[in-house]
C-alpha cells in the first residue's frame, strides 16, 4: 500500500547539550524495517550515521510541543526528533508507526526461540566474596553473577507451540521470584561500609531488573495474542483469553528503602472499582456550617518550602520509587512518599490562589466589559505565583473525602481599584436594599470581606468543589476540580480537568474559565514547577473572551514560565488587549491605545486569609484533620509523618468499603452535583434574586 513506501525527508535531531538540534537527511526503509540518517542528502549514498531497528520500537508524539517526537527502539537507543510543523510531525509518525507494527507483528509470527536466563546472588559471608573485597570506586554490578545458559553447538531450539505457553508462564513466574530475591538481597545489606543497600549502582540495578520484568510481562502478552489469532477458528464458543497480570507489586511508598504494600484495592480491575466507588452522592444529608468570619484570625503560619536537603537525602528512595512506574502510568492511587509532600493540603492551595482580593473585587468596578474582562485576566494570571509555595516542587496532601477548608480575607476598600471618578464604597440604595442578610452588617465598615469554601466531593476520580464570594460586592466564584496525575519519565504531569465561572451579580455577567496543567520536573535532582496549556476565559453576555498560553520550556533554550495572551471582542474580532511573561515574574499588558502597563507579581502585595483556630475547627477541616502530618513534617520526622498519613489513609479506604459493600452513597456537605460539575449549596445568585424577590413583593 501506499502507507508502506519509504519516506525520506530532512528532521531536526537532538545530539546533545553542547550541539544542540541538528539538521540531518533521514529514510525510512519501510522493506527493511529501518530508520536511517545521513549529515545530508547529497551523503545519501553513503553509509548512514545512525540506524534504527523499528520492531519492537515505541513511536510518541512529545508533548513538550506540537512538532516534537521520540523514536524508542527495542535496543533502548532513543532518536529525539523534530519536525518543522504539526501536519509534518503527523505524517513521519503515522508512517513510523505503520512500518513498526508491520516488522514486530513480522517478528511474532516467526516464534523467535526464547532464552533462558538464571540470576543468583554471589555469596556475601565469604570473605573472597566480590562484596567484601569491592572497592568503592567498583561497579556494584559486579557484585551480581549473571550466568546464561547456552544451548550446545548444533542443538537448536524447536518452533514454541502454543501450548507452551503454560511452560512460559512458568519460567515468568520463576524469573518474577529471582528477581524479588534480588531485590531482598539488595534491601538486606548493611546500612553503611563499601557495599550499602543504597548504592547507586544497585539502586539502578533494581530499577532495571524491574523494568526488564515488565518488559517481559508484555512481551507475554503478545504471544498470547498471537496464539489467540492462530486458534481463532479452533476457540470453542464462548471461550475466552487469560491475560497475564504483573505479577510483582508496586509499592505505594517508601521510607528509609523499606517496601510498603499497596492497598488491596488498587489491585481489582478497573470496572469493579469504578462501580465501587462511583455513587450518586445524596443531597447534603450533613447539616452544612455557618462559618462566622469574625472568629477567624488572621493567619501567622509560615510554612516556606524551601528546604532542598530532604530531596537530596532521599534520592535512593525516589530512584526506588521510579523503578515501579511505567510511561503514562496514572498515579491517582500511587501514595507517594511522604517527604515530598508539602505542610498544607491541596483544598488549601485553591484558597491560597486568592491572595490578592484587591485584584479580585476590582473586576467588578471595570467602568466597561471590556474593562471588566481584562481586569481578570490580570487577577488570573496573578494569583498562581502565590498558590506556590517556593521554588521547589512539592505536593500537596491529597485531600480526604468529606474534608474541607474555610478562610475569608478583609481587604480595606480604599485599597481596591475603582473605575475612574468613582469611590469604592458608594453604593445606590437600591444596591444596598438588595444585599444578601449576613452582608448587611459589612455595608457601614471600611472593609470588604472574602468568604472561601472547598470541599473535597469524589475520592475516585479525586474532584474539589470551591467557592468564594464577596457578598457586598455582588460576586462570587464556583469551581470544581478534578486533578489527573501521570508519570512522563523524569517528570509528573497534573492535569486539571474541570471549570470554574465568575459571576458578577451587578452586571449580570458570567465568565467561564478552566486551568492550565502543571509539572513537576527533574524529579530526580531538584524538582521544580511550571505550568503549561492553552486556558480559555468566555463571557457569553458581552462578547469579550480571552485566550491565555502557558508555554513549557522547550528542550532547547527558551525561557521558563513563559506565558502569552491576548484578549478580544469577538463580534469584531478585534484584539484589545495582549499580554506576556512571566506568570511567576513580570506581566505586561499592551493595551489597544497604545499603552503599557507593567505587573510584578514579586513585589504585589499578598493579604493574609484569616482562618478559625484549630480547636474551634471541625475534625475534618484541613487544617485540624492533618495538623498530626503538618507538625511531624515541620519537625522532620518523616517517619512519623508517614504513620499519620497512612492513619488517615487507612481509615478513608475502611469506610469507602464500608459505603461499598451497604451501597450507601456517599452525602457531601456544602456543594451539589450539577450535571457535569458541582454548585455550592447557597450561592450568592440565589441569595441576591431572593432578596429583590422579597423586596419588590414588599413593594
Amino acid at each position: 500500500s501506499d502507507h508502506m513506501e519509504n519516506i525520506y525527508g530532512y528532521l531536526m535531531k537532538y545530539t546533545n547539550l553542547v550541539t544542540g538540534w541538528q539538521y540531518r537527511f533521514f529514510v525510512l526503509n519501510n522493506d527493511a524495517g529501518l530508520l536511517e540518517y545521513f549529515v545530508n542528502e547529497q551523503s545519501r549514498h553513503l553509509k548512514p550515521r545512525g540506524t534504527l531497528q523499528l520492531a519492537g520500537a515505541v513511536i510518541s508524539p512529545s508533548d513538550e510541543d506540537s512538532h516534537t517526537f521520540t523514536v524508542n527502539a527495542a535496543s533502548g537507543e532513543q532518536y529525539k526528533l523534530r519536525a518543522t510543523d504539526a501536519k509534518e510531525r503527523q505524517h513521519w509518525v503515522s508512517r513510523l508507526q505503520i512500518c513498526t507494527q508491520h516488522h514486530t507483528e513480522a517478528i511474532g509470527k516467526n516464534n523467535p526461540p526464547l532464552k533462558s536466563r538464571s540470576f543468583s546472588l554471589a555469596s556475601q559471608g565469604s570473605a573472597n566474596s566480590p562484596g567484601a573485597q569491592r572497592r568503592p570506586s567498583q561497579n556494584a554490578v559486579s557484585f551480581f553473577n549473571v550466568g546464561h545458559h547456552r544451548l550446545p553447538t548444533g542443538k537448536r531450539v524447536p518452533i514454541m507451540q502454543p501450548d507452551h505457553l503454560v511452560d512460559v508462564r512458568e519460567m515468568m513466574s520463576q524469573a518474577e521470584g529471582q528477581q524479588r530475591d534480588l531485590i531482598r538481597s539488595i534491601e538486606c545489606l548493611p546500612a553503611s561500609g563499601h557495599l550499602t543497600s543504597l548504592d547507586q549502582d544497585l539502586l539502578m540495578l533494581k530499577a532495571t531488573s524491574m523494568a526488564t520484568m515488565n518488559c517481559l510481562n508484555d512481551c507475554f502478552h503478545i504471544l498470547q495474542l498471537q496464539h489467540a489469532s492462530q486458534q481463532k477458528g479452533s476457540l470453542p464458543a464462548g471461550a475466552t483469553i487469560s491475560w497475564l497480570e504483573p505479577k510483582i507489586s508496586l509499592a505505594n511508598h517508601f521510607k528509609n528503602g523499606a517496601a510498603q504494600n499497596f492497598p488491596a484495592e488498587i489491585n481489582k480491575p478497573a470496572s469493579v472499582r469504578e462501580e465501587q466507588s462511583i455513587a450518586e452522592p445524596c443531597q447534603l444529608a450533613r447539616e452544612p456550617e455557618e462559618i462566622n468570619p469574625d472568629e477567624e484570625l488572621e493567619d501567622i503560619c509560615e510554612d516556606k518550602e524551601d528546604d532542598l536537603g530532604a530531596v537530596e537525602e532521599q534520592r535512593s528512595v525516589i530512584l526506588h520509587l521510579l523503578s515501579q512506574l511505567k510511561l503514562g502510568m496514572d498515579l491517582t492511587r500511587v501514595v507517594l512518599p511522604t517527604f515530598i509532600l508539602e505542610k498544607r493540603s491541596l483544598l488549601e492551595m485553591y484558597a491560597d490562589f486568592m491572595s490578592h482580593p484587591d485584584l479580585f473585587i476590582a473586576i467588578t468596578n471595570g467602568g466597561s466589559p471590556e474593562e471588566r474582562m481584562i481586569r481578570f485576566v490580570e487577577y488570573y494570571l496573578t494569583s498562581f505565583h502565590e498558590g506556590r509555595k517556593g521554588a521547589i516542587a512539592k505536593k500537596p496532601y491529597n485531600p480526604i473525602i468529606g474534608e474541607t477548608f474555610h478562610c475569608s480575607w478583609r481587604m480595606p476598600k480604599s485599597d481596591v481599584a475603582t473605575e475612574a471618578g468613582t469611590n469604592s464604597s458608594a453604593h445606590s440604595p437600591s444596591e444596598q436594599a438588595t444585599l444578601p442578610k449576613d452582608a448587611e452588617g459589612q455595608a457601614e465598615l471600611d472593609y470588604y470581606t472574602v468568604k472561601f469554601v472547598a470541599e473535597q466531593v469524589s475520592h475516585h476520580p479525586p474532584v474539589s468543589g470551591f467557592y468564594a464570594e464577596c457578598a457586598e460586592r455582588k460576586m462570587c466564584v464556583n469551581a470544581h476540580v478534578w486533578t489527573k496525575s501521570k508519570f512522563l519519565g523524569m517528570s509528573i504531569g497534573v492535569t486539571m480537568v474541570g471549570e470554574g465561572v465568575l459571576h458578577l451579580l451587578e452586571h449580570g455577567e458570567e465568565y467561564t474559565f478552566s486551568l492550565p496543567c502543571a509539572y513537576a520536573r527533574s524529579i530526580l535532582t531538584v524538582p521544580w514547577v511550571e505550568l503549561g496549556g492553552k486556558v480559555n476565559i468566555n463571557c457569553a453576555k458581552t462578547g469579550y473572551s480571552a485566550s491565555i498560553n502557558f508555554h513549557t520550556k522547550p528542550f532547547y533554550g527558551g525561557r521558563l514560565h513563559r506565558v502569552t495572551g491576548e484578549v478580544k471582542q469577538n463580534m469584531t474580532n478585534t484584539v484589545v488587549c495582549r499580554v506576556q511573561g512571566e506568570w511567576n515574574s513580570v506581566l505586561e499588558f499592551t493595551y489597544s491605545n497604545g499603552e503599557t502597563k507593567y505587573v510584578d507579581l514579586t513585589k504585589l502585595s499578598v493579604t493574609r486569609k484569616r482562618v478559625r483556630p484549630l480547636e474551634k475547627q471541625g475534625p475534618f477541616e484541613s487544617r485540624r484533620l492533618w495538623q498530626h502530618v503538618t507538625e511531624s513534617l515541620r519537625d522532620g520526622d518523616i517517619d512519623k509523618a508517614t504513620e499519620h498519613k497512612r492513619a488517615l489513609e487507612e481509615q478513608q479506604r475502611n469506610e469507602e468499603r464500608l459505603r461499598a459493600e451497604t451501597e450507601t452513597p456517599w452525602c457531601t456537605k456544602y456543594f451539589l452535583k450539577d450535571g457535569d460539575g458541582w454548585v455550592y449549596h447557597k450561592p450568592l445568585w440565589k441569595t441576591v434574586s431572593a432578596a429583590q424577590t422579597q423586596q419588590t413583593d414588599s413593594n
